[in-house]
């Protein structure tokens, strides 16, 4: 469970996020929607300790996230490419992140090999291809493997979509509900895709103004209210 509690975070005087409560339980796939500068980004972040609260706190499980290293043993995200490491192959990559969760080869290459049609041989086996030399599409790839690889506790991605060929899209949107159904893993996911965020969010968040407004639960009219709200917003 995450639990975000009293959370501010201001800029340069400006308050960009200002969350009371919001408790994202075991097992969810939670959704975050927003027009772009609503605090989707910052909210994630505050998540992953990347950056400090002004006030408030974010707890995963039992720890506070910025008081304590435990929840890092069962959180994996990918938020965007500043979380790769350009110069290694992918191979290289994926070995540096089994050796940070202490997978075996083994294990490794098992769960890679689970990828295969994500990757649709564009990823692994390019003869010393480093991350940099990769597609937008395949570093997004990339990146969303590594995280998964790990078979997290709690899964955190930002814009996870974004890059990937529709038949990807596809892939992507399969193996998270796999992920989540098999493994109860908790995916927190922000994206400004209201049809791939329907899909496959089982709770929606619309945040505007840095304050979450609407929480709905995806019961089958959530389309419908995510549209009619952000028409009006025009």
């Amino acid at each position: 469970m995450i639990k975000v509690t009293n959370l501010v975070k201001s800029y340069k005087h400006r308050t960009v996020l200002n969350i009371n409560e919001l408790t994202i339980h075991d097992g969810e796939i939670f959704g975050l929607v927003g027009n772009n500068g609503a605090g989707k980004t910052t909210l994630l972040r505050l998540m992953l300790d990347l950056i400090s609260a002004d006030k408030g706190s974010v707890t995963s499980d039992i720890h506070v996230v910025a008081g304590s290293e435990k929840w890092k043993d069962f959180t994996a995200s990918y938020l965007d490419e500043s979380f790769l490491i350009n110069y290694l192959t992918p191979e290289e990559f994926f070995g540096f992140i089994a050796e940070e969760y202490r997978l075996s080869p083994e294990q490794t290459n098992g769960r890679l090999a689970g990828f295969s049609e994500f990757f649709h041989g564009e990823v692994l086996g390019q003869k010393k291809k480093f991350i940099r030399d990769f597609s937008r599409g395949n570093r997004q790839k990339i990146g969303i493997a590594s995280a998964l690889i790990t078979e997290p506790k709690v899964l955190i991605l930002d814009e996870p979509f974004n890059g990937l060929d529709p038949s990807s899209q596809i892939v992507l949107k399969r193996i998270l509900s796999d992920c989540n159904r098999d493994n109860g893993t908790l995916i927190v996911i922000s994206s400004h895709d209201l049809n791939h965020i329907t899909e496959v969010c089982t709770r929606i968040a619309i945040i505007e103004k840095g304050i979450i407004i609407r929480d709905i639960q995806n019961n089958g009219s959530a389309m419908a209210e995510l549209a009619s709200y952000f028409s009006a917003r025009q």
